[in-house]
């Protein structure tokens, strides 16, 4: 429990650092594309002793890796496109629903944790409970867009294609959550290579980010912040030990993403809302409340077999 732990408290560091960028006139886009060469930095830092980084082109796994690399980053700017276009509500539901994805794989396809037969009534019913609560705690009356800074996702709401960004949303979020599951159960053999598939991962999130950010420049779109580099630092750190924590927890859990990410999902609900309350001063709504007391019941659904070891 304690890389879950872990990734959980980074994540949610991860949404503070984007809840306080528009105080400081940090440029969201420019943070995201910078916080990624930051991760690399700190992955190689990280990298065991006696281990270096090296990329082998022969492998399939270092071609999934980089292409994951480039999902993580499309994600990124596809959810703030969403956010800005569409609303935070719209938003934050496809991204914390989008669990239902690769738990689904989980359960069904890769059959992980015992397959089907390793969960019984109570963990399913935690599973639907999980599903409901992430909707009612994350609902939220839609506020006025002020944020400016994020000039490239500025767009009139609710209009055309944009209906189907929530959906894209949910996609990806789903679709890169499971192919991690599936590169750690099948492509990271022990510990001590997880730090390598993850700065292959990394690898193609800086390669795309900066392309997408010289192309900016170059049409005059953009013009390079200092600030964002300050932000891409406290992005960049807390974003790859996050990462870097979730790929652990799957480890430690018989790479059973059934049982670690609605954990996951559910806890970095309740901490955020809990800080959320103690530092921005937000207020719950009566749907809010009820949605993170099913939250806990979900919690101990999914995860009581786990917890009775423990008592």
């Amino acid at each position: 429990m304690l890389f879950l732990s872990l990734s959980i408290l980074l994540s949610v560091l991860l949404l503070l650092n984007f809840r306080v960028f528009p105080r400081y006139d940090v440029n969201t886009f420019q943070a995201i594309v910078f916080n990624y060469p930051v991760c690399f930095l700190t992955g190689l830092l990280l990298l065991p002793a006696g281990q270096s980084f090296t990329i082998d082109f022969s492998q399939t796994w270092t071609w999934l890796a980089l292409g994951l690399g480039v999902g993580f980053i499309l994600t990124f700017l596809l959810s703030g496109a969403s956010t800005q276009r569409m609303g935070i509500t719209a938003t934050s539901l496809a991204n914390n629903l989008s669990m239902v994805i690769p738990v689904c794989f989980s359960l069904f396809v890769f059959r992980t944790g015992g397959g089907t037969s390793g969960f019984n009534t109570l963990n399913y019913l935690g599973l639907v409970l999980a599903v409901v609560a992430v909707g009612l705690s994350t609902y939220k009356k839609e506020p006025a867009v002020s944020d400016q800074s994020n000039a490239l996702f500025l767009k009139p709401p609710r209009s055309g294609i944009n209906v189907l960004l929530p959906i894209g949303v949910f996609l990806f979020y789903g679709a890169t959550n499971t192919m991690i599951n599936y590169m750690n159960l099948h492509y990271i053999p022990s510990a001590d290579k997880t730090i390598q598939v993850t700065l292959t991962m990394v690898l193609g999130a800086v390669v795309a980010g900066l392309l997408m950010l010289i192309v900016r420049v170059i049409q005059g779109k953009e013009t390079v912040q200092a600030k964002s580099l300050i932000g891409a630092v406290t992005l960049g750190i807390p974003n790859f030990l996050s990462f870097y924590t979730l790929l652990l927890a799957l480890s430690a859990f018989g790479s059973n993403g059934a049982f670690v990410y609605p954990l996951y999902n559910i806890g970095v609900i309740l901490l955020a809302a809990l800080l959320a309350a103690l530092f921005f001063r937000e207020q719950l709504s009566t749907a809010n409340k009820i949605g993170l007391g099913l939250a806990v019941l979900a919690i101990g659904l999914i995860s009581w077999q786990e917890l009775a070891k423990v008592v």
